[in-house]
């Protein structure tokens, strides 16, 4: 299925009629996020326009090679001095989820708001979402050749991370033939396919396999052998010298389990909040289960910060998916 007309008509005029503009992603980004965030600028220099890219927070060390990478601010680090009346949101399901950044959005700011989960609820003043899509930087791809842009090898390759990283290096049920035809075009531009699944999907660093370790250790599941769950905690955070990014891909491993159909990773954050992600075989919408949290994603993957402590937030959560299954 392809991205409304209507929806990238509006978008393009969105980008041409403005100026100064403000390009956001979601907390603690992913491979799609920060190349979202990469092909909106690259976009942006091809058009001539100012822009400034952020974060809340520092971007996966992994997705350095991404073209001008090491100008997405760390505003952790390197706060603004000023606010932005046009703002361009991408891979931000609600818009809670852009963080801190808020804070650099003028009162009365306009957005363009690109995203692909289905429980987007159209925050901007122009929307442009596509939840048939398996990465918001598939709709980016579909909006560069609307806009009859030539691409690069540059911008190529920040969309193909997007593609890679978000259907599982191809795997998952999102991987459908319009994003085949998407990356077989984008490969044609010098992409090093083989190359970004090394480094994407198979590398692992030694923090990453201590934690991993860690979360492990600690596997549950439910009576029945249908929900899988590990948690990490602060300590074990601290213990093992990982990062955020390290902990991506562990929920998988739960879900992995011959006869689980709902993997589960539950972080906590402090002693009152825990971040749950949500992996589906599936028969469950698991992002039915984190909307009843304030949380939201896809249906077979899905996210919620909860309030509480890890114990209570699990069976929470457990008991919530078995009325799901």
């Amino acid at each position: 299925m392809q991205t409304n007309e209507q929806e990238l008509r509006d978008a393009q005029a969105f980008l041409m009629e403005h100026d100064d503009f403000l390009v956001v992603s979601h907390v603690q980004p992913d491979g799609d996020a920060v190349s979202s965030t990469l092909a909106v600028g690259w976009l942006l220099s091809c058009l001539g326009k100012n822009y400034t890219m952020v974060n809340e927070g520092p971007i996966p060390r992994r997705m350095s090679y991404l073209w001008h990478a090491d100008q997405i601010i760390d505003l952790s680090e390197n706060p603004l001095e000023t606010t932005y009346k046009h703002v361009i949101c991408v891979d931000c399901a609600d818009f809670q989820r852009v963080g801190q950044t808020q804070k650099y959005f003028a009162e009365k700011a306009h957005i363009l708001n690109i995203d692909h989960h289905p429980t987007n609820d159209a925050y901007g003043s122009v929307n442009l979402i596509h939840p048939k899509a398996a990465a918001t930087a598939e709709i980016l791809f579909d909006l560069i050749e609307f806009m009859g842009i030539e691409l690069t090898e540059d911008v190529a390759t920040a969309l193909y991370t997007g593609l890679l990283t978000d259907t599982g290096g191809f795997r998952y049920s999102n991987t459908t033939p319009k994003v085949m035809a998407a990356a077989s075009k984008l490969l044609q531009y010098g992409v090093d396919g083989p190359g970004l699944s090394e480094l994407l999907l198979e590398q692992l660093t030694y923090p990453q396999l201590r934690v991993l370790t860690k979360a492990l250790n600690k596997l549950q599941l439910s009576e029945d052998g249908t929900i899988g769950w590990v948690s990490i905690t602060p300590e074990d955070m601290i213990e093992t010298g990982a990062a955020n990014e390290d902990l991506e891909g562990i929920v998988n491993y739960p879900r992995n389990i011959q006869g689980v159909e709902v993997g589960m990773l539950f972080k906590v954050i402090n002693d009152n909040a825990v971040k749950v992600s949500l992996r589906s075989a599936g028969k469950v919408d698991v992002a039915a289960v984190a909307q009843s949290f304030g949380g939201g994603g896809h249906v077979r993957a899905a996210g919620a910060r909860i309030e509480g402590n890890l114990e209570q937030i699990i069976k929470q959560v457990v008991e919530r998916v078995k009325v799901q299954l």
